[in-house]
This record gives C-alpha cells, structure tokens and sequence, in this order.
C-alpha cells in the first residue's frame, strides 16, 4: 500500500535569521521525546471520530482509525546534533520509513525545531554582544505563552545565557535561576531604604537591589547603606539593576559610587529591551554594566518571529523498493528542494570551518570532493589535508533510541566551540559573511537531471 512504502524526508530552514549568517541547531530532546512516546490513545480516536467533513459525515474511515490503534513508530531519523552552527538548506533531520508515518511528523518536527533554533540562535547573538559576560534570560513574562517561555528559556541556555528567571525551567532543566525584586516591592514600602532593609532580611544570600524606582543615583546610595548593614551580618550585597535611563552614564555613576563605597565586586545588572544591538552600543558607550538581563527581544524573538523551516519529500521508494530522489520546483530558486538521501560533510582548516559539503548517501562519499558547487555556480575548493565530520548522525533506528543524548550543559558547551569555530565574518552581528555550503558534484548533477526532466 502507498502508505506503507518507504519515503525520506528532510527538514532544513531557507534563510539565516536576524539578517545573520549562521543558525544554532535546537530542540532535538524535545523531538526525541516526542518520538519515543508517538502512538494514539483512545481519547485521540475518539476525538479523532468525532471530526465530520462538509457532508457531516465522519472524516476519517473507521478503518484509518483502526490502523491508528496499532500505530508503531518505525522510522530511522537522523539528525545534527543539538548547539551545532548550521545553515540554509542543511538537512537538521532526516527521517526514513513507511509514508504515513514520515507525513505525519511533518507538523511535530517543525514545530519542535524552528522555535528553539530561532531563539538558541538569538541567545548566542545576544552573548557574542555581551563578549563574555553573563547574559540572564529575564523574558518570561513577554513570552507567548508558558509553553512558550519554558521552551525559550532552554533555547536561551543552550544559545550561552547562564541563568534564567523562569523558575519553572529551572525545575524541569536544572537551568540556573537568577533573578532580583521588582518595583512594586519598593512602592510597597514608605521608603526604598527601608524595602532594601526587608528584602535583605527576607533573601540575605540574593540582594540584587533594583535601584531605578524614584531615583537612581539615591537608589545606589541607598543600596550601598544596607549593603553595609548585610556586610555586618555576614552576608554580601552582589549588586544593583538598572531597568531605565541612560544606562551608559548611570551605569558609570553607579560604578563609581559602589567602588567608593567599599563594594568594587558588586555587579552592575542592566535589563530593559536590551538585545545584541543595545549591548553593543552600551559597550562602545563606555557603560560599566557586566551583568545583561535581556528579556522581552530575546524570548519573543522580537525582530524576527519565526525561522520558516520546511520539511520536504527527498525520495520515495518504487514498486521494487528502490528508493527514487524527488524534487519539489518553484520560480523562486530558494524554494527548489534538494533531492537524495543527504548527509552534510563539515570540513575545517585551522581550528575554523571551512565548508560545509551536502552529498546524496547512496551516491557515495567515500572520498572528500576535491571542491564544493555553490548555489552561484562558483567553487569552495577543498584542501587535501583539510579534516572533516560527517553532522547527520543516528538518533532512531526502526523505532527505537540508537543514541545517548547530552546533557543541556554539553549541548551549550558544544554551542559555544562551534561559534569559536566559525570565520569571524560569518558570526558577525553586522554585515556577516554567508558561510560557504554546497552540493557535491553528483548530487548537483542529480538536481539540475531532475529540475530539466520536470520542466
């Protein structure tokens, strides 16, 4: 039966986000999950019974839905691992297995991978801006949803933020959670000296005192004096937070203040709107911030909402079962698919990547291509000693879990070697260069067969 045959299909994204060069791969656990746990229940069929078509007749036959009651998952998937650097076209996953079951992960996959990746993406974007210093995930009250802000808080981590202030993904990630006191704990007060005093007696082992409520140069001084009380009793004020103003010359007052004041190790925390070009511009500005809490523009992904993942047919087995590539065409040649079982060959050169190579499995790869087919009939040529790995990498075989999964920790530290390990000009925030991704030359072949033979 036609759903029964075995198909590929990829998934891969067009473009690079917020006008960059360069995607951070995310939200494989989350498909891991998913798949290990694919099946229907019964309140599935039954809600799934339930749905009539336009003649008010039941829309699925009783028969698809028995078919549902004994579902299996049986696909083979292949996918680069979570923290790699990726690019357009690049297949993140490959999944092989009977139609209906590769049709039907089209939604789940797309809707676990573009989110997080966008938002991973953003986070390492954001902590480039932030050249070493801790970037704090502050965005859950601006997030779409608890959903939402839970999975921006993992993308965030895994994108190089250290902390966040959803505790509910600190519970279920082990994220570190920071966070500080709001303004309606100071307005609760008659004065802010005295709500600094209660919050150092409620969290004596936290006291990062927001100091923008009325006054904030007041506010810093007025920081510094029950900072000194909690020095008495044994216990250590570890900053205060800017959240409005000029944040380069207030930043710059407070510094000045705190260092005079017998507290020189007390951080600077700024917040408000902040993303990788308000960080940046503070930076060139002078400001002595060295904690960035960025909230709202990084758990919304504010300049840019969605990745625009695709999940495409690349080959479908014929009558005998010989797989057989497919292309999807379009007058738009961003939209032209790639066809083939692929794999994507990194190679790298002196500690940075230098390639990327998508070659068609069942073609053969035995031996690196001597050069790589861009998309604007140019060539990457290849170095002979040039060192290579091969990113697609077993995750199900028939079903079942053929990997060890890493921890959160190593997925962020993995992000963190691939940016190192990009060109400087392709992780530029501005102006970036495009990294160089190709076909091999028999899969381009097969392309340019397959584009003639359909038009």
């Amino acid at each position: 039966m036609r759903r029964l045959r075995e198909a590929v299909f990829q998934l891969t994204f067009r473009t690079c986000p917020f006008g960059g060069s360069y995607a951070i791969a995310c939200g494989l656990a989350d498909v891991v999950e998913f798949m290990q746990n694919f099946r229907f229940a019964g309140d599935d069929l039954h809600y799934l019974s339930s749905i009539t078509g336009a003649d008010d007749k039941p829309l699925f036959p009783a028969a698809f839905l028995d078919e549902l009651r004994t579902f299996k998952f049986s696909c083979d998937v292949s996918a680069i691992p979570e923290g790699t650097a990726v690019f357009p076209h690049e297949p993140l996953i490959r999944v092989q297995g009977p139609l209906m079951q590769c049709q039907l992960l089209e939604t789940p996959l797309l809707t676990l991978i573009n989110f997080p990746t966008l938002l991973a993406t953003k986070a390492s974007r954001i902590c480039q801006a932030a050249q070493g210093e801790p970037v704090l995930e502050f965005g859950l009250r601006r997030a779409q949803g608890i959903d939402g802000g839970v999975t921006a808080a993992r993308a965030a981590f895994v994108g190089g933020c250290v902390a966040t202030s959803n505790v509910l993904a600190g519970k279920l990630f082990g994220i570190p959670v920071k966070g500080t006191h709001a303004h309606s704990w100071v307005m609760t007060f008659d004065d802010e000296t005295t709500a600094f005093r209660e919050y150092a007696d409620a969290l004596p082992n936290n006291c990062i005192f927001l100091v923008d409520t009325y006054d904030t140069v007041a506010g810093v001084e007025n920081a510094i004096e029950v900072g000194r009380e909690l020095r008495q009793r044994g216990h250590e004020m570890l900053g205060v937070r800017l959240d409005s103003g000029d944040m380069a010359k207030l930043s710059i007052a407070a510094r000045k203040l705190l260092d005079e004041g017998g507290f020189p190790d007390a951080a600077i925390v700024a917040s408000n709107d902040l993303d990788e070009y308000r960080i940046s511009a503070l930076k060139q500005a002078g400001a002595a911030i060295n904690v960035w809490g960025v909230g709202t523009r990084l758990t919304t992904a504010y300049e840019q909402p969605a990745l625009g993942g695709v999940y495409k047919l690349a080959a479908i087995a014929d009558e005998a079962g010989k797989l057989q590539p497919r292309i999807k065409l379009s007058d738009e040649e961003i939209k032209t698919s790639t066809p083939g079982v692929q794999q994507v060959r990194r190679f790298r050169t002196g500690g940075h990547f230098l390639a990327d190579c998508i070659y068609e499995e069942t073609l053969g790869a035995d031996e690196p291509p001597a050069d790589i087919h861009l998309a604007d009939g140019s060539h990457v040529p290849v170095p002979a000693n040039a060192e290579y790995e091969d990113l697609l990498q077993a995750i199900f075989r028939k079903g079942h879990l053929a990997c060890t999964m890493p921890s959160l920790e190593e997925v962020q530290s993995r992000a963190r070697r691939q940016l190192a390990q990009l060109p400087p000009a392709t992780r530029r925030l501005q102006d970036s260069q495009p990294y160089p991704v190709g076909l091999e030359v028999g899969l381009q072949r097969l392309k340019q067969h397959l584009m003639n033979e359909e038009r």
